[in-house]
Protein backbone atom coordinates (compact mmCIF):
# COMPACT_ATOMS: atom_id res chain seq x y z
CA UNK A 1 0.00 0.00 0.00
CA UNK A 2 2.81 2.58 0.68
CA UNK A 3 6.01 1.16 -1.53
CA UNK A 4 9.21 1.27 0.85
CA UNK A 5 7.57 3.40 3.89
CA UNK A 6 7.69 1.53 7.76
CA UNK A 7 7.70 4.29 9.74
CA UNK A 8 4.94 7.00 10.43
CA UNK A 9 4.45 9.31 12.60
CA UNK A 10 1.03 10.99 13.64
CA UNK A 11 1.08 14.63 14.66
CA UNK A 12 -2.23 14.94 16.65
CA UNK A 13 -2.26 11.53 17.58
CA UNK A 14 -4.81 12.03 20.39
CA UNK A 15 -7.77 12.24 17.99
CA UNK A 16 -10.20 9.70 17.90
CA UNK A 17 -10.18 9.44 14.33
CA UNK A 18 -5.69 9.40 13.88
CA UNK A 19 -5.41 7.29 16.90
CA UNK A 20 -7.81 4.52 14.97
CA UNK A 21 -5.90 5.36 11.82
CA UNK A 22 -2.70 4.84 14.10
CA UNK A 23 -3.51 1.90 15.60
CA UNK A 24 -4.67 0.25 12.94
CA UNK A 25 -1.42 0.47 10.90
CA UNK A 26 0.32 -0.44 14.07
CA UNK A 27 -1.44 -3.72 14.20
CA UNK A 28 -0.70 -4.03 9.96
CA UNK A 29 2.70 -3.72 10.70
CA UNK A 30 4.39 -0.71 10.28
CA UNK A 31 6.65 1.37 13.38
CA UNK A 32 3.89 3.93 14.66
CA UNK A 33 4.98 6.79 16.15
CA UNK A 34 2.86 9.93 17.38
CA UNK A 35 2.78 13.53 19.27
CA UNK A 36 -0.23 15.23 21.07
CA UNK A 37 -0.70 18.65 22.78
CA UNK A 38 -2.02 16.75 26.24
CA UNK A 39 -1.85 13.21 27.53
CA UNK A 40 -5.37 11.42 27.44
CA UNK A 41 -7.07 7.66 28.10
CA UNK A 42 -6.46 7.51 24.14
CA UNK A 43 -2.76 8.22 23.88
CA UNK A 44 -2.46 6.06 26.74
CA UNK A 45 -4.15 3.06 24.63
CA UNK A 46 -2.01 3.78 22.02
CA UNK A 47 1.30 3.54 24.40
CA UNK A 48 0.19 0.64 25.85
CA UNK A 49 -0.10 -1.08 22.79
CA UNK A 50 3.31 -0.73 21.33
CA UNK A 51 2.86 3.17 19.77
CA UNK A 52 5.50 5.80 20.81
CA UNK A 53 3.53 8.80 22.13
CA UNK A 54 5.23 12.26 22.94
CA UNK A 55 3.37 14.76 24.92
CA UNK A 56 4.15 18.14 23.02
CA UNK A 57 5.09 18.72 20.01
CA UNK A 58 8.71 19.19 18.92
CA UNK A 59 11.02 18.52 15.73
CA UNK A 60 12.81 15.56 17.94
CA UNK A 61 9.90 13.28 17.71
CA UNK A 62 10.32 12.88 14.24
CA UNK A 63 13.36 11.26 13.75
CA UNK A 64 14.43 8.23 11.81
CA UNK A 65 10.52 8.30 10.36
CA UNK A 66 9.42 7.55 6.45
CA UNK A 67 6.02 9.77 6.38
CA UNK A 68 4.63 11.96 8.79
CA UNK A 69 -0.03 12.47 8.65
CA UNK A 70 -1.49 15.25 10.61
CA UNK A 71 -4.99 16.00 11.41
CA UNK A 72 -7.01 19.17 10.20
CA UNK A 73 -6.95 20.27 13.69
CA UNK A 74 -2.65 21.25 13.03
CA UNK A 75 -1.86 23.95 11.40
CA UNK A 76 1.27 23.82 8.86
CA UNK A 77 3.68 25.92 10.86
CA UNK A 78 3.58 23.00 13.53
CA UNK A 79 7.11 22.50 14.20
CA UNK A 80 7.04 18.60 13.32
CA UNK A 81 5.50 19.67 10.00
CA UNK A 82 8.47 22.21 9.54
CA UNK A 83 10.64 19.90 10.40
CA UNK A 84 9.62 16.85 8.20
CA UNK A 85 9.57 19.77 5.47
CA UNK A 86 13.25 20.51 5.58
CA UNK A 87 14.35 17.33 5.79
CA UNK A 88 12.24 16.14 2.79
CA UNK A 89 10.40 13.49 4.27
CA UNK A 90 6.62 13.63 2.92
CA UNK A 91 4.02 14.63 4.93
CA UNK A 92 0.43 14.20 3.99
CA UNK A 93 -3.41 15.03 5.95
CA UNK A 94 -5.28 12.19 7.41
CA UNK A 95 -7.65 12.02 4.62
CA UNK A 96 -5.51 11.24 2.22
CA UNK A 97 -4.39 8.11 4.81
CA UNK A 98 -7.81 7.14 5.28
CA UNK A 99 -8.11 7.43 1.38
CA UNK A 100 -4.98 5.11 1.24
CA UNK A 101 -6.55 2.86 4.02
CA UNK A 102 -9.34 2.04 1.64
CA UNK A 103 -7.20 0.10 -0.87
CA UNK A 104 -6.40 -2.11 1.85
CA UNK A 105 -9.33 -4.26 1.03
CA UNK A 106 -11.34 -5.14 -1.81
CA UNK A 107 -14.69 -4.12 -0.66
CA UNK A 108 -14.68 -0.74 1.01
CA UNK A 109 -17.42 1.24 2.77
CA UNK A 110 -17.28 5.42 3.52
CA UNK A 111 -20.03 5.70 6.51
CA UNK A 112 -20.92 9.96 5.54
CA UNK A 113 -23.61 12.73 6.93
CA UNK A 114 -23.24 15.89 10.08
CA UNK A 115 -24.77 13.15 12.18
CA UNK A 116 -24.71 9.03 13.14
CA UNK A 117 -21.74 8.36 11.14
CA UNK A 118 -19.93 7.22 14.28
CA UNK A 119 -23.45 4.61 15.49
CA UNK A 120 -24.07 3.98 11.71
CA UNK A 121 -20.48 2.57 11.17
CA UNK A 122 -20.40 0.53 14.20
CA UNK A 123 -23.82 -0.71 13.53
CA UNK A 124 -22.86 -2.31 10.33
CA UNK A 125 -19.41 -3.61 12.02
CA UNK A 126 -21.27 -5.51 14.24
CA UNK A 127 -23.65 -7.04 11.41
CA UNK A 128 -20.98 -7.73 9.50
CA UNK A 129 -19.15 -9.86 12.21
CA UNK A 130 -21.82 -11.59 13.21
CA UNK A 131 -21.98 -13.11 9.66
CA UNK A 132 -18.45 -13.96 9.60
CA UNK A 133 -17.22 -11.28 7.12
CA UNK A 134 -14.71 -10.11 9.68
CA UNK A 135 -13.83 -6.62 9.07
CA UNK A 136 -11.83 -3.81 9.24
CA UNK A 137 -13.20 -0.84 10.76
CA UNK A 138 -11.82 3.09 11.24
CA UNK A 139 -14.49 4.87 13.42
CA UNK A 140 -14.27 8.03 15.41
CA UNK A 141 -15.70 6.55 18.51
CA UNK A 142 -15.17 3.90 21.03
CA UNK A 143 -17.44 0.94 19.87
CA UNK A 144 -18.23 -0.89 23.06
CA UNK A 145 -18.71 -3.98 20.83
CA UNK A 146 -15.12 -3.82 20.43
CA UNK A 147 -13.80 -1.16 23.04
CA UNK A 148 -11.89 0.54 20.65
CA UNK A 149 -12.46 2.73 17.49
CA UNK A 150 -10.49 0.29 15.18
CA UNK A 151 -10.36 -3.06 14.44
CA UNK A 152 -8.43 -5.21 11.40
CA UNK A 153 -10.34 -8.03 10.39
CA UNK A 154 -9.39 -10.60 8.21
CA UNK A 155 -12.09 -9.82 5.57
CA UNK A 156 -11.82 -8.62 2.25
CA UNK A 157 -13.87 -5.69 3.74
CA UNK A 158 -13.20 -2.40 5.26
CA UNK A 159 -15.32 0.22 6.61
CA UNK A 160 -14.07 3.90 7.16
CA UNK A 161 -16.15 6.77 8.92
CA UNK A 162 -15.96 9.53 6.27
CA UNK A 163 -15.79 13.15 7.90
CA UNK A 164 -16.89 16.03 6.04
CA UNK A 165 -14.93 18.66 8.16
CA UNK A 166 -12.36 20.73 5.72
CA UNK A 167 -13.49 18.45 2.65
CA UNK A 168 -11.78 14.83 3.84
CA UNK A 169 -14.66 12.87 2.51
CA UNK A 170 -13.52 13.79 -1.18
CA UNK A 171 -10.03 11.85 -0.72
CA UNK A 172 -11.92 8.96 -0.41
CA UNK A 173 -12.86 6.76 -3.43
CA UNK A 174 -14.89 3.60 -1.48
CA UNK A 175 -17.19 0.84 -3.69
CA UNK A 176 -20.19 2.12 -1.59
CA UNK A 177 -21.24 4.75 0.60
CA UNK A 178 -23.83 5.77 3.33
CA UNK A 179 -25.04 9.32 3.77
CA UNK A 180 -27.01 9.68 7.14
CA UNK A 181 -28.38 13.46 6.89
CA UNK A 182 -26.86 16.96 5.31
CA UNK A 183 -26.85 19.68 8.05
CA UNK A 184 -24.88 22.76 7.94
CA UNK A 185 -22.23 22.50 10.05
CA UNK A 186 -18.26 23.22 10.23
CA UNK A 187 -19.06 26.61 9.16
CA UNK A 188 -15.17 26.89 9.33
CA UNK A 189 -14.94 25.21 6.14
CA UNK A 190 -18.20 25.77 4.33
CA UNK A 191 -20.01 29.03 4.01
CA UNK A 192 -23.32 27.86 3.31
CA UNK A 193 -25.70 25.10 3.32
CA UNK A 194 -25.17 25.49 -0.17
CA UNK A 195 -21.72 24.71 -0.41
CA UNK A 196 -22.17 21.40 1.78
CA UNK A 197 -25.07 19.85 -0.45
CA UNK A 198 -22.41 20.13 -3.30
CA UNK A 199 -19.42 18.36 -1.51
CA UNK A 200 -22.26 15.96 -0.27
CA UNK A 201 -23.00 15.81 -3.88
CA UNK A 202 -19.43 15.21 -5.34
CA UNK A 203 -19.13 12.26 -3.05
CA UNK A 204 -22.13 9.92 -3.70
CA UNK A 205 -20.90 10.50 -6.91
CA UNK A 206 -17.32 9.43 -6.66
CA UNK A 207 -18.74 6.23 -6.18
CA UNK A 208 -18.02 3.43 -8.94
CA UNK A 209 -20.48 2.51 -11.56
CA UNK A 210 -20.86 -0.27 -10.12
CA UNK A 211 -20.88 0.36 -6.47
CA UNK A 212 -23.97 1.63 -4.80
CA UNK A 213 -24.84 4.50 -2.27
CA UNK A 214 -27.35 4.41 0.75
CA UNK A 215 -29.10 7.69 1.38
CA UNK A 216 -31.36 8.89 4.25
CA UNK A 217 -34.94 10.19 2.40
CA UNK A 218 -36.23 11.42 5.66
CA UNK A 219 -34.11 14.41 5.32
CA UNK A 220 -34.75 17.23 3.59
CA UNK A 221 -30.88 18.22 2.19
CA UNK A 222 -30.22 14.87 0.99
CA UNK A 223 -33.88 14.87 -1.12
CA UNK A 224 -32.79 18.82 -2.91
CA UNK A 225 -29.66 17.15 -4.24
CA UNK A 226 -31.08 13.73 -5.36
CA UNK A 227 -31.99 14.29 -8.84
CA UNK A 228 -28.48 15.15 -9.34
CA UNK A 229 -26.62 11.59 -7.74
CA UNK A 230 -25.56 9.86 -10.89
CA UNK A 231 -24.42 6.68 -9.40
CA UNK A 232 -27.46 4.27 -8.45
CA UNK A 233 -28.78 4.69 -4.89
CA UNK A 234 -31.03 3.08 -1.99
CA UNK A 235 -33.48 5.22 0.15
CA UNK A 236 -34.45 4.60 3.68
CA UNK A 237 -36.33 6.09 6.26
CA UNK A 238 -39.98 6.35 7.08
CA UNK A 239 -41.62 7.16 3.80
CA UNK A 240 -43.68 4.27 1.58
CA UNK A 241 -41.26 5.76 -1.00
CA UNK A 242 -38.19 4.36 0.09
CA UNK A 243 -36.55 1.28 -0.47
CA UNK A 244 -35.95 0.57 3.39
CA UNK A 245 -38.15 1.73 5.61
CA UNK A 246 -39.96 1.33 9.17
CA UNK A 247 -43.10 1.51 10.86
CA UNK A 248 -44.93 1.11 14.44
CA UNK A 249 -41.71 2.03 16.28
CA UNK A 250 -42.18 1.13 19.96
CA UNK A 251 -39.71 3.12 22.82
CA UNK A 252 -39.29 1.72 26.07
CA UNK A 253 -36.08 2.81 28.38
CA UNK A 254 -33.03 2.05 26.14
CA UNK A 255 -34.71 -0.76 24.44
CA UNK A 256 -36.34 -0.02 20.61
CA UNK A 257 -38.14 -1.63 17.95
CA UNK A 258 -39.61 -1.28 14.51
CA UNK A 259 -41.29 -3.12 11.47
CA UNK A 260 -38.56 -3.89 8.82
CA UNK A 261 -40.18 -3.06 5.07
CA UNK A 262 -37.96 -3.64 2.25
CA UNK A 263 -39.64 -2.98 -1.20
CA UNK A 264 -43.07 -2.06 0.63
CA UNK A 265 -43.08 -6.09 2.10
CA UNK A 266 -42.84 -6.33 5.78
CA UNK A 267 -39.72 -8.18 6.25
CA UNK A 268 -39.63 -8.63 10.16
CA UNK A 269 -39.67 -7.05 13.59
CA UNK A 270 -36.04 -5.21 14.71
CA UNK A 271 -35.10 -5.14 18.07
CA UNK A 272 -32.35 -2.55 19.16
CA UNK A 273 -30.85 -1.78 22.84
CA UNK A 274 -30.35 1.40 22.01
CA UNK A 275 -32.40 4.55 22.25
CA UNK A 276 -34.23 7.07 19.89
CA UNK A 277 -35.97 7.47 16.32
CA UNK A 278 -32.51 8.45 15.13
CA UNK A 279 -31.05 4.91 15.99
CA UNK A 280 -33.58 3.47 13.95
CA UNK A 281 -32.74 5.78 10.85
CA UNK A 282 -28.78 4.44 11.73
CA UNK A 283 -30.03 0.75 11.76
CA UNK A 284 -31.46 1.22 8.83
CA UNK A 285 -28.53 2.74 6.56
CA UNK A 286 -26.87 -0.26 8.32
CA UNK A 287 -29.11 -2.49 6.90
CA UNK A 288 -29.17 -1.14 3.37
CA UNK A 289 -25.88 -2.07 3.19
CA UNK A 290 -25.82 -5.36 4.54
CA UNK A 291 -28.90 -6.49 2.38
CA UNK A 292 -26.61 -5.21 -0.75
CA UNK A 293 -23.75 -8.04 0.59
CA UNK A 294 -26.88 -10.38 0.72
CA UNK A 295 -25.93 -10.82 4.12
CA UNK A 296 -29.75 -13.07 5.40
CA UNK A 297 -32.27 -10.80 7.39
CA UNK A 298 -31.73 -12.94 10.21
CA UNK A 299 -28.16 -12.39 10.47
CA UNK A 300 -28.41 -8.91 10.40
CA UNK A 301 -31.34 -8.64 13.31
CA UNK A 302 -28.85 -10.83 15.28
CA UNK A 303 -26.23 -8.32 15.09
CA UNK A 304 -28.27 -5.27 15.50
CA UNK A 305 -30.01 -7.08 18.54
CA UNK A 306 -26.01 -7.43 19.68
CA UNK A 307 -25.12 -3.94 19.31
CA UNK A 308 -24.09 -2.07 22.61
CA UNK A 309 -23.36 1.07 21.86
CA UNK A 310 -20.67 3.87 21.14
CA UNK A 311 -19.05 5.18 24.26
CA UNK A 312 -20.67 8.90 24.68
CA UNK A 313 -23.75 8.14 22.94
CA UNK A 314 -26.71 8.55 25.20
CA UNK A 315 -24.48 6.38 27.45
CA UNK A 316 -25.66 5.61 31.16
CA UNK A 317 -22.71 6.06 32.82
CA UNK A 318 -25.08 5.86 36.54
CA UNK A 319 -28.22 4.67 38.15
CA UNK A 320 -28.81 5.99 41.24
CA UNK A 321 -31.83 5.05 43.14
CA UNK A 322 -33.88 4.67 46.42
CA UNK A 323 -37.28 3.61 47.62
CA UNK A 324 -38.76 6.39 45.92
CA UNK A 325 -37.33 7.50 42.46
CA UNK A 326 -34.18 7.07 40.42
CA UNK A 327 -31.52 9.08 39.00
CA UNK A 328 -30.08 8.77 36.03
CA UNK A 329 -26.50 10.21 34.69
CA UNK A 330 -25.89 10.17 31.02
CA UNK A 331 -22.91 11.10 29.11
CA UNK A 332 -23.41 12.16 25.26
CA UNK A 333 -21.67 13.74 23.02
CA UNK A 334 -24.21 16.12 21.32
CA UNK A 335 -22.91 19.04 20.41
CA UNK A 336 -24.67 20.88 17.69
CA UNK A 337 -28.77 21.74 17.90
CA UNK A 338 -30.25 18.88 15.83
CA UNK A 339 -28.16 16.78 17.85
CA UNK A 340 -29.23 18.31 21.14
CA UNK A 341 -32.90 17.85 20.14
CA UNK A 342 -32.46 14.27 19.02
CA UNK A 343 -31.03 13.33 22.29
CA UNK A 344 -33.73 15.42 24.37
CA UNK A 345 -36.39 13.51 22.51
CA UNK A 346 -34.89 10.20 23.00
CA UNK A 347 -35.09 11.08 26.83
CA UNK A 348 -38.36 11.99 26.57
CA UNK A 349 -39.62 9.29 24.24
CA UNK A 350 -37.97 6.33 25.68
CA UNK A 351 -38.29 7.15 29.53
CA UNK A 352 -40.92 8.27 32.30
CA UNK A 353 -38.88 11.17 33.75
CA UNK A 354 -40.62 13.68 36.37
CA UNK A 355 -37.33 15.94 35.57
CA UNK A 356 -34.95 16.29 32.79
CA UNK A 357 -31.76 18.12 33.29
CA UNK A 358 -29.81 19.09 30.46
CA UNK A 359 -25.69 20.14 31.62
CA UNK A 360 -24.33 21.77 28.22
CA UNK A 361 -20.86 22.71 27.47
CA UNK A 362 -20.77 24.61 24.06
CA UNK A 363 -18.45 23.09 21.90
CA UNK A 364 -15.95 25.86 19.52
CA UNK A 365 -16.56 29.40 19.50
CA UNK A 366 -17.31 29.24 16.13
CA UNK A 367 -20.25 27.00 16.31
CA UNK A 368 -21.66 28.84 19.17
CA UNK A 369 -21.63 32.66 16.93
CA UNK A 370 -23.44 30.45 14.35
CA UNK A 371 -25.83 28.03 16.13
CA UNK A 372 -26.31 30.27 19.33
CA UNK A 373 -30.48 30.76 18.98
CA UNK A 374 -30.70 26.96 17.80
CA UNK A 375 -29.30 26.18 20.58
CA UNK A 376 -31.37 27.95 22.80
CA UNK A 377 -34.64 26.52 21.04
CA UNK A 378 -33.44 22.68 21.47
CA UNK A 379 -32.14 23.00 25.13
CA UNK A 380 -35.66 24.65 25.80
CA UNK A 381 -37.16 21.39 25.32
CA UNK A 382 -35.24 20.26 28.51
CA UNK A 383 -37.06 20.78 32.26
CA UNK A 384 -33.82 22.26 33.77
CA UNK A 385 -30.78 23.99 31.31
CA UNK A 386 -26.97 23.91 33.19
CA UNK A 387 -25.03 25.83 30.73
CA UNK A 388 -20.81 26.13 31.22
CA UNK A 389 -18.28 28.40 29.51
CA UNK A 390 -17.67 27.19 25.65
CA UNK A 391 -14.91 24.35 25.28
CA UNK A 392 -12.40 26.32 22.89
CA UNK A 393 -10.65 23.33 21.37
CA UNK A 394 -8.87 24.28 18.34
CA UNK A 395 -10.06 27.55 18.06
CA UNK A 396 -8.86 30.96 19.28
CA UNK A 397 -11.15 32.78 21.42
CA UNK A 398 -13.66 35.19 19.51
CA UNK A 399 -14.17 38.48 21.42
CA UNK A 400 -17.86 38.83 22.63
CA UNK A 401 -18.69 35.41 22.09
CA UNK A 402 -19.59 33.14 24.96
CA UNK A 403 -22.11 31.20 26.42
CA UNK A 404 -24.57 33.85 28.03
CA UNK A 405 -25.65 34.17 24.03
CA UNK A 406 -26.94 30.82 24.40
CA UNK A 407 -28.48 31.41 27.90
CA UNK A 408 -30.41 34.49 27.38
CA UNK A 409 -32.61 32.81 24.81
CA UNK A 410 -33.61 30.09 27.00
CA UNK A 411 -37.50 29.65 27.74
CA UNK A 412 -38.34 31.64 30.55
CA UNK A 413 -40.37 28.84 31.53
CA UNK A 414 -37.45 26.61 32.20
CA UNK A 415 -35.30 26.77 35.22
CA UNK A 416 -31.38 27.80 33.56
CA UNK A 417 -28.11 28.83 35.52
CA UNK A 418 -24.89 29.83 33.80
CA UNK A 419 -21.93 28.20 36.22
CA UNK A 420 -18.47 27.33 36.27
CA UNK A 421 -18.05 24.18 36.08
CA UNK A 422 -16.88 23.57 39.36
CA UNK A 423 -20.17 24.66 40.68
CA UNK A 424 -22.57 22.62 38.51
CA UNK A 425 -22.78 19.54 41.04
CA UNK A 426 -23.66 21.52 43.84
CA UNK A 427 -26.67 22.87 41.50
CA UNK A 428 -27.74 19.38 40.52
CA UNK A 429 -27.58 18.26 44.26
CA UNK A 430 -29.83 21.32 44.98
CA UNK A 431 -32.27 20.53 42.47
CA UNK A 432 -33.11 17.06 42.85
CA UNK A 433 -35.70 15.81 44.76
CA UNK A 434 -36.16 12.37 46.43
CA UNK A 435 -39.29 11.57 44.62
CA UNK A 436 -38.80 12.54 41.48
CA UNK A 437 -37.66 10.43 38.56
CA UNK A 438 -34.75 12.50 37.01
CA UNK A 439 -32.65 12.21 33.89
CA UNK A 440 -29.08 14.19 34.08
CA UNK A 441 -27.34 14.47 30.64
CA UNK A 442 -24.08 15.61 30.81
CA UNK A 443 -23.69 17.10 27.05
CA UNK A 444 -20.78 17.87 24.95
CA UNK A 445 -17.63 17.53 22.71
CA UNK A 446 -15.11 18.99 25.06
CA UNK A 447 -13.93 18.00 28.59
CA UNK A 448 -17.30 18.33 30.32
CA UNK A 449 -17.70 14.12 30.73
CA UNK A 450 -15.06 14.59 33.62
CA UNK A 451 -17.48 16.23 36.32
CA UNK A 452 -19.83 12.83 36.16
CA UNK A 453 -17.77 11.24 38.92
CA UNK A 454 -18.57 14.94 41.21
CA UNK A 455 -21.87 14.82 39.91
CA UNK A 456 -22.70 11.20 40.88
CA UNK A 457 -20.94 11.57 44.42
CA UNK A 458 -23.05 14.95 45.10
CA UNK A 459 -26.75 13.49 44.27
CA UNK A 460 -25.13 10.48 46.71
CA UNK A 461 -23.89 12.68 49.22
CA UNK A 462 -27.44 14.99 49.35
CA UNK A 463 -28.81 14.57 52.86
CA UNK A 464 -32.48 13.48 52.18
CA UNK A 465 -31.88 10.84 49.33
CA UNK A 466 -31.03 7.97 50.93
CA UNK A 467 -29.30 6.64 47.72
CA UNK A 468 -28.80 2.96 47.04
Amino acid sequence: MLGEIKKIHFVGVGGIGMSGMAELLFNLGYKISGSDLKQSSITNNLNKIGVKVFIGHNENNIKDIDLLVYSSAVNLDNVEIVKAENNNIPYIKRAEMLGELLKVKSNSIAVAGTHGKTTTTSMLGVILNTAKIDPTIVVGGIVQDFKTNSVLGKGDTIIVEADEYDKTLLSLKPNMSIVTNIDLEHIDCYPNIDNLRETFLSFLNSIPFFGMNVICYDDQNIRLIIKDIKRPYIKYGYSNECDVRYANPKFDSLKTSYDLFVNNNKVSRIALKVPGKHNILNSLAAICIALEMEIPIDVIKKGLFKYEGVKRRFEIKEKISNSNSKIYIVDDYAHHPSEIKATIETAKSNFNLDKLIIVFQPHLYSRTKTFYKEFADSLSKSDVVILTDIYPSREKKLDNINSNMIFERLDDKIDSYLLSKTKIAKKIQEIISNNQDTMVIVMGAGDIKNIIPKIKNAIINKEDFNAK
